[in-house]
C-alpha cells in the first residue's frame, strides 16, 4: 500500500545519519541519535513483519524494495556531500543522474510488460509534474541545501513524506490505516527527530 511503502521509503534521514556518523565529518551519532536510531529500525521492521494487509505475504517484495530504494536515496545524499560530486551545481548533479537512469530504467521497463500501455491524460498531467516539480524543481532544491547545510537536518524534512502518503492513500485511494501502520510511522517519526535533535555542544558549521 501506499502507507505501507511511505514509512519504509522515507526511513532515509536515519541511514544517512548512520552513515554519515562513519564518513561526514562532524555529524557524530550521539546516544540520543542512537536511541532514535533504534526507534526507527523498530518502525520499519513493523512495517516489514506485519501481514495484515490485502496483499498478505506478496507485499514482502515491496517493502524490501522500498527499502532498498531508501538506502539508494541516502547513498545518493552522501555522494552529493562526501564525494568531488559535492563541486559539481545542483541542477548538473541532477541531469547526471538522470542521463544514467532513464535509459537503465528504460531497459529494464521492457522486462515488465509493454513499453507503452494504455496512455491516459491522467498519465501525461503526472508525468509533466514528476518533470516540472519533482525533479526540474524539487530536487536540485535538495541539492543544493545538502551543499550548504549538514546532511542529516536537511534529509530530516523528508519525514513530512510519510505522513501525508498516509493520509493520501486514506483520503485518495481508500487504504485502510491499521494500528501496525500508525505504530511504524510513530516509531520512525520519533526516530527521526532523535537523530536530528541537536546537541547542546554543537557548533554551527561554516558553509
Amino acid at each position: 500500500s501506499v502507507a505501507r511503502a511511505s514509512v519504509i521509503f522515507y526511513t532515509m534521514p536515519v541511514w544517512l545519519a548512520l552513515a554519515g556518523h562513519f564518513i561526514l565529518p562532524g555529524e557524530r551519532l550521539t546516544p540520543m541519535k542512537c536511541l532514535g536510531l533504534a526507534c526507527a529500525v523498530v518502525g520499519v521492521a513493523w512495517a516489514i513483519l506485519d501481514r495484515s494487509g490485502p496483499a498478505g505475504e506478496a507485499s514482502l517484495t515491496g517493502d524490501l524494495l522500498a527499502l532498498a530504494g531508501s538506502l539508494s536515496w541516502a547513498g545518493i545524499a552522501l555522494c552529493a556531500r562526501a564525494t568531488p560530486f559535492r563541486e559539481v551545481r545542483p541542477e548538473l548533479q541532477m541531469f547526471y543522474q538522470v542521463l544514467i537512469s532513464a535509459p537503465v530504467l528504460l531497459f529494464a521497463s521492457l522486462f515488465f510488460g509493454p513499453l507503452i500501455r494504455e496512455l491516459e491524460p491522467a498519465h501525461f498531467l503526472g508525468l509533466g509534474f514528476q518533470i516540472v516539480i519533482v525533479v526540474s524543481a524539487g530536487f536540485i532544491i535538495w541539492m543544493w541545501l545538502l551543499s550548504v547545510y549538514p546532511a542529516a537536518n536537511v534529509a530530516s524534512f523528508s519525514f513530512l513524506s510519510p505522513v501525508l502518503g498516509v493520509l493520501l492513500g486514506w483520503a485518495l485511494l481508500g487504504e485502510t490505516i491499521g494500528i501496525s501502520i500508525l505504530g511504524a510511522l510513530c516509531c520512525v517519526g520519533v526516530g527521526i527527530v532523535l537523530v536530528n535533535r541537536p546537541t547542546r555542544d554543537q557548533v554551527p558549521q561554516k558553509v
